[in-house]
C-alpha cells in the first residue's frame, strides 16, 4: 500500500482550483509503489497524477526532479510532464506536503521480462543519457560508495547472526569497490532506479518512465549496470543471456560504450549488485514492525553480486 496521506474529494478540489486542468471528476489512491503517496485523478480535461511527497525525497531537490522530467519531455522523451498550476508554480503544499500534479502515461508495468523488453531497455537508456549527457542540471549521487560503506557499517550493529554471511561478504566487497572504482568514464544525468515498476509497456513497447527520484550525475555505464542487474537476472534461474545480448544491442543502436567503460563494467555491476544488496539488508534488519511495506530479501542481490565475482568478462 502506498497511499499515506489520505485526501477527500473536497481537498482535491481545494488543490485544483489553482489549476487549469478541468473539474475534478473522479479520483482514486494508487497501491503500486512505496515511498510517495500518488492519486489517479480524472478531470473534465484529461488523466493525471497527483503525487504528495513522503519522508524520502527532500524537498530542496524537487525542483531537479521536476525540470529534468520537463527537459526530457521537451526532446521528446516520454516520461510524465509536471503541471504548472495557474500561478506558474509546479511544486505546491497540500495537506502540509509538498505535492505535483503530473501528467498521466498509458501502459503498464510487465509481469514477465523477456529479451524483447530488454532491448527496448538498452535502447531507452542510450537515448535518455544522449539527451541528458550536456544538460546542466546537477545533482550529486546520494547512494554513492561512501553511502553504500555508512549503510553497511550500520547494518553490521544488528547481533543477529543469521546476516553474518551477508557482513562477511561486503566487507570484502566495498573493500574492493573502494580501491577499483573507476573515476573518469562518461556522465550524464542518469535514472538510477530502472526496474520493471518504473517502465511502462504497450504491446511490448516502452510507453514511458516514471519514479525519476534516484535520478543524478554518474556514470553512463553504471546506468547501463543497474539495469543489466535488473532485468538480465532471474531470481530462480540466475543470468539471462538472451536478456544481457538484447539489452546491449539496444544501447548499441543508439550509443555505444569506449574501452574503459567495457574495462570497468565487471565493477560496476559488482557496485550496482551492492547497492541494492545493502540497502535491502538495512530494510530488513531495521524494518518497522507496524510498517506498510514488506522489505525485498537482499538473497536475490546477494547471488546476483557472487554471479558477477566468478564472471568477470561479459561480452560487449
Amino acid at each position: 500500500m502506498a497511499v499515506f496521506t489520505k485526501l477527500t474529494k473536497d481537498e482535491i478540489e481545494t488543490y485544483l482550483k489553482d489549476y487549469s486542468i478541468g473539474k475534478l471528476l473522479s479520483y482514486e489512491g494508487i497501491l503500486e509503489g512505496i515511498e510517495n503517496t500518488n492519486y489517479k485523478i480524472t478531470t473534465s480535461n484529461n488523466n493525471y497524477i497527483l503525487t504528495i511527497f513522503e519522508k524520502r525525497v527532500n524537498p530542496e531537490e524537487l525542483p531537479f526532479f521536476m525540470s529534468l522530467q520537463r527537459d526530457l519531455v521537451t526532446h521528446g522523451f516520454d516520461c510524465p510532464l509536471p503541471i504548472e498550476n495557474n500561478n506558474g508554480l509546479i511544486i505546491n503544499k497540500i495537506k502540509g506536503k509538498y505535492g505535483v500534479i503530473i501528467s498521466f502515461l498509458d501502459g503498464k508495468q510487465i509481469q514477465s521480462i523477456l529479451p524483447i523488453h530488454c532491448r527496448e531497455v538498452g535502447s531507452m537508456i542510450a537515448r535518455f543519457t544522449n539527451i541528458t549527457k550536456s544538460s546542466k542540471l546537477k545533482r550529486n549521487n546520494s547512494l554513492n560508495i561512501e553511502t553504500w560503506l555508512n549503510i553497511f557499517e550500520k547494518c553490521k550493529e544488528s547481533n543477529d547472526k543469521s546476516y553474518y554471511k551477508y557482513f562477511e561478504i561486503l566487507e570484502k566487497e566495498l573493500f574492493f569497490l573502494k580501491k577499483n572504482w573507476p573515476t573518469n568514464l562518461p556522465k550524464a544525468i542518469i535514472h538510477a532506479d530502472l526496474f520493471k515498476d518504473n517502465i511502462f509497456f504497450i504491446e511490448d513497447k516502452i510507453s514511458g518512465v516514471i519514479d525519476f527520484y534516484f535520478s543524478c550525475e554518474d556514470f553512463i555505464a553504471y546506468e547501463l549496470a543497474l539495469a543489466i542487474n535488473a532485468w538480465c537476472f532471474d531470481s530462480k534461474t540466475g543470468f539471462k543471456s538472451k536478456n544481457y545480448s538484447s539489452l546491449i544491442i539496444g544501447f548499441k543502436e543508439h550509443a555505444s560504450l569506449n574501452i574503459n567503460e567495457m574495462k570497468a563494467l565487471n565493477v560496476l555491476l559488482r557496485g550496482a549488485a551492492v547497492r541494492i544488496l545493502v540497502t535491502r539488508l538495512h530494510d530488513m534488519i531495521y524494518h518497522p514492525k507496524d510498517a506498510l511495506v514488506i522489505p525485498k530479501d537482499p538473497k536475490e542481490y546477494l547471488k546476483i553480486l557472487e554471479w558477477h565475482q566468478k564472471n568477470t568478462e561479459l561480452e560487449l
